[in-house]
């Protein structure tokens, strides 16, 4: 065999091992890739859940201020937010020395920004739900969670919404991909799938739970 002959089979022997070793290159980033993105989402989870904690420990030292009512339970006149049933930043501004910051208002899987501060709060600057039948007394209650929700399959708009028996209620992909955290009345926080946050809900032994969505 001439070793021209012998050359241009090394040559093509090398060229196949590049071939497989970009391969192999390729299949490691996209699993690199893929595993960092999981890490990221079980990450933004987790913030999630201790951000609606600290929201959940704040509504409760205010409720031992004010003989275990939260602030939509109270009037105005008596430091609470009852009169602005409809305007979800103001029961969240109310608890601006338990919060300290405005940032704890946002999940960070959403695309919501945060306000510079609560005097400048908006319903735009918030990712989680209120819940106008919460109470501390009752542990089944939902006090707060992630505004993904959805009705009947339909993502909600922001404003009150009312849960009723007749309505199936679930999670959009938006944030926590088809899942979410909600806050209850004694202080837990727990990730629910769509299935779960029906069954909690059938649980709560409210027949229309008031929300209000951000």
């Amino acid at each position: 065999m001439s070793s021209f002959n012998q050359d241009r089979r090394r040559s093509a022997f090398t060229r196949i091992e590049l071939a497989a070793i970009i391969a192999v290159v390729v299949v490691l980033a996209t699993l690199a890739v893929c595993a960092l993105a999981g890490a990221k989402a079980t990450s933004r989870g987790i913030c999630c859940n201790c951000r609606l904690k600290q929201i959940g420990l704040a509504f409760r030292i205010f409720a031992s201020d004010h003989e275990g009512a939260f602030p939509m339970d109270i009037s105005t006149n008596k430091g609470g937010s009852m009169e602005y049933s409809s305007e979800l930043f103001r029961h969240f501004q109310i608890l601006s020395n338990e919060l300290s910051t405005p940032k704890i208002l946002g999940c960070p899987a959403d695309t919501r920004r945060p306000a510079s501060g609560f005097a400048v709060l908006s319903n735009a600057n918030i990712s989680y739900f209120l819940g106008l039948e919460a109470k501390e007394s009752d542990p089944q209650t939902f006090l707060a969670g992630d505004r993904s929700l959805m009705t009947n399959s339909v993502p909600v708009g922001s404003g009150l919404l009312e849960l009723t028996t007749n309505l199936t209620a679930g999670w959009t992909s938006r944030m926590h991909n088809n899942a979410g955290n909600v806050l209850f009345g004694d202080g837990r926080v727990d990730a629910l799938s769509n299935n779960r946050l029906q069954e909690q809900l059938i649980n709560s032994r409210i027949a229309t739970n008031r929300l209000l969505i951000p």
